[in-house]
């Protein structure tokens, strides 16, 4: 079954995390989590608040939680159309438990995610 994953990333530069003065490891780990769904046959799309605006409109489910949390639901991670991960960036194991896919040996993140998430966080 072909999964398609949508990254909704909270405004900034770039989305890769190696841009500006300061690189964000979660971001470049993310980056390269998003490639292994890629190369496993997941199509990813992902969306930049401060570059593609309309795709956050344009989509019902990301519309409504940030018109009911503003930017603090970013990052939002929809499969599929249903809302996977609100606030955080999921690991990659999280990612391919989503995708139906196994999990990996480098999916593996003893750390505990830093998030901004409350209550209703799905993401961990």
């Amino acid at each position: 079954m072909h999964k398609i994953m949508e990254v909704f990333d909270p405004p900034m530069c770039c989305s890769s995390g190696v841009c500006g003065t300061s690189v964000d490891p979660k971001l470049v780990q993310f980056s390269g989590d998003l490639q292994h769904l890629k190369e496993n046959g997941v199509e990813v799309k992902r969306y930049n608040l401060s570059t593609e605006p309309a795709a956050f409109v344009q989509n019902t489910i990301v519309k409504q939680a940030l018109d009911e949390d503003g930017n603090t639901c970013l990052p939002l991670i929809v499969c599929d159309g249903a809302l996977v991960s609100k606030g955080c960036y999921p690991t990659r194991n999280e990612l391919c438990e989503v995708a139906g896919l196994p999990a990996t040996a480098e999916g593996i993140n003893n750390e505990q995610p830093t998030t901004k998430c409350g209550p209703d966080c799905c993401c961990g």
